[in-house]
This record gives C-alpha cells, sequence and structure tokens, in this order.
C-alpha cells in the first residue's frame, strides 16, 4: 500500500505553499498531487495557482517525490500543448510525474473557455479521442491526426519523455468507456467513489460500490487483454460518505485503508489540510498518518 497527498494550489510560495511541498518530500508519502483546474468549487474567490507551473517549482525543490496531478481533464487543455508541458515537466522532475487524466465534470471550470456545458455523452466522446492523442504526442516524434474533436499537424514532440515509453497515466473513471481506457492507456486507475452516495450512503455502502468498480476494472483489462494486477489502483479520499479525511488517530485510517485495500487498492491520496474548508483537519494527526500509517498497513 502507498500513501500520497494532494496539496490545493490556493497558497502563495512565500505564504506557506513552499513549505507544505517540502514537507511532502518526508518519508511516509509516495507522491504529492495537485488538481489541474482554472478554479475550484468553495475555493472560486481565492487564491488559485496553475497546475503544471505548481509542479514545475516544486521539482526543484524535490528529489525524490512523485509529482503529479488529480486530475487533467479536456475542460480547457488540448492533447497538443498538454503534451508540450508535461514533456518538459518530466524532464525537469527527472522522470518523476504521473499525469492523472479524466474526463471533467459540470461546475467550475467547465465553461471557463466560453463554451456551452458538455453533456455526459460529450465528455465521454471527448476523452475517447483526447487521452489516445496525449498518448501519440508523449511517445512519436512527430504526430498528424485529424479527428472530431482534436487534432494534429505535424505535432513535434522530440526526445520525448524521460520515463519510457513516456510517463505514467492514471485514469480517473467509473463508466465503462472510462475503464476501457484505463485498461489500454493507463498505468494506474484513479477513482473517488460512487458519488451517488457522497451525501446520503453510509461507509459499508461505499466500500462495496468501490468493490464493484474494481470487478469492472477487471472486466475491461480482461477483455483488453491486460492482467489487472499490473495496473495501480488509487482512491482520492475526501468524497465518500465518511468524507475520507484524516480520521481521529492513526489506527482509525489504518483500519479505513486497510478496508479498501482488501479489495485490490494500492494506493491512498489523502488531502493536505486547509483550515476553514472541506479539507480542514487536524494536522498533528495529519502528520502522524504520514509518518506512522505504512508501518502499519504493510
Amino acid at each position: 500500500m502507498l500513501l500520497s497527498t494532494v496539496i490545493l494550489p490556493v497558497d502563495r510560495g512565500h505564504d506557506g505553499g513552499r513549505a507544505k511541498w517540502q514537507r511532502a518530500k518526508e518519508p511516509g508519502f509516495h507522491a504529492a498531487y495537485t488538481y489541474d483546474h482554472l478554479s475550484w468549487w468553495t475555493f472560486r474567490d481565492g487564491p488559485w495557482f496553475g497546475a503544471l507551473p505548481t509542479l514545475t517549482a516544486v521539482a526543484t525543490v524535490t528529489a525524490r517525490l512523485r509529482l503529479g496531478t488529480v486530475v487533467t481533464s479536456p475542460n480547457f487543455r488540448h492533447p497538443v500543448t498538454l503534451a508540450k508541458e508535461l514533456i518538459s515537466l518530466d524532464d525537469i522532475t527527472g522522470g518523476r510525474v504521473t499525469l492523472g487524466i479524466g474526463a471533467g465534470g459540470n461546475g467550475c471550470d467547465a465553461t471557463a473557455l466560453g463554451q456551452e456545458p458538455w453533456t455526459p455523452k460529450e465528455r465521454a466522446d471527448r476523452f475517447a479521442e483526447f487521452v489516445p492523442l496525449l498518448d501519440r504526442m508523449l511517445t512519436e516524434d512527430a504526430v498528424t491526426e485529424s479527428g472530431s474533436f482534436y487534432s494534429a499537424d505535424e505535432a513535434r514532440s522530440i526526445l520525448g519523455c524521460v520515463q519510457r515509453p513516456r510517463l505514467l497515466f492514471a485514469v480517473a473513471a467509473t463508466g465503462p468507456r472510462g475503464l476501457k481506457l484505463a485498461a489500454r492507456h493507463g498505468q494506474a486507475w484513479v477513482t473517488t467513489g460512487d458519488p451517488k452516495l457522497h451525501e446520503t450512503g453510509t461507509p459499508e455502502q461505499s466500500v462495496e460500490a468501490l468493490r464493484g468498480q474494481v470487478e469492472r476494472l477487471c472486466k475491461a483489462c480482461a477483455d483488453a487483454d491486460r492482467e489487472v494486477a499490473g495496473l495501480d489502483k488509487i482512491l482520492l479520499t475526501g468524497f465518500t460518505p465518511d468524507r475520507g479525511r484524516p480520521p481521529e488517530s492513526v489506527d482509525a485510517f489504518v483500519d479505513f485503508a486497510g478496508r479498501h485495500q482488501e479489495h485490490g487498492f494500492t494506493e491512498i491520496v489523502i488531502h493536505w489540510p486547509i483550515a476553514g474548508s472541506d479539507f480542514a483537519a487536524n494536522q498533528a494527526v495529519f502528520d502522524k498518518i504520514a509518518t506512522e500509517a505504512l508501518t502499519q498497513l504493510g
């Protein structure tokens, strides 16, 4: 079991943001991620910095910690320009980038570029083009592709990624089309649980729903003639009925993580506490989880 954190890009570097990322490199965390949005719900009226510039800055003060997004989406990204930025980031980090990538959702920055809100089908259609084209952009020197939504004309990516054949994809998906993309293109799969259970479900119902998601992922991998064991399974906490936040003790968190480990999850991601927000938590307990939980999980 791996333990990682997600640090929201809400702090100026000199106001504490730099210190958080530097502390995240301490023993315990496998990776530190950030959200790739232009703004996000309850933080819309405050500071919110760009994900890739933030990760680039963090790369200069860390050496071994993996860095990444949870998650990047087509809301305001294009595979050609995104690939160039990711190749640059992977080079700067020395090959430590994991790209969390998903179809996106409504709200936040979904219409920031002036587009009409996409339906779930439109999102799935775009994502089905976005991921394969981005994959090609990160593995081929030059790409020409004419798609319904995303195209490339002699787009160059010479040298490519430090990681070979490219940096890691962690595909966020729960539906059949997204799980198919995870099975074909992902080195990891990401979920936040069943959104229908977020407000009114129970922790037991959530665990059962997650078990069902893993089973559907297994089927998608079998259909793709791929061993599901080769795909890391990441749970981004904070969106299940128990909210998945750092509990009152290390033992309580170990119990939470262990229940999900039993169903195949290989990485748990917890939010760095932010006072006065949905992600408020006891910093001292969070710190103890970061340094002690893995010993008990094994």
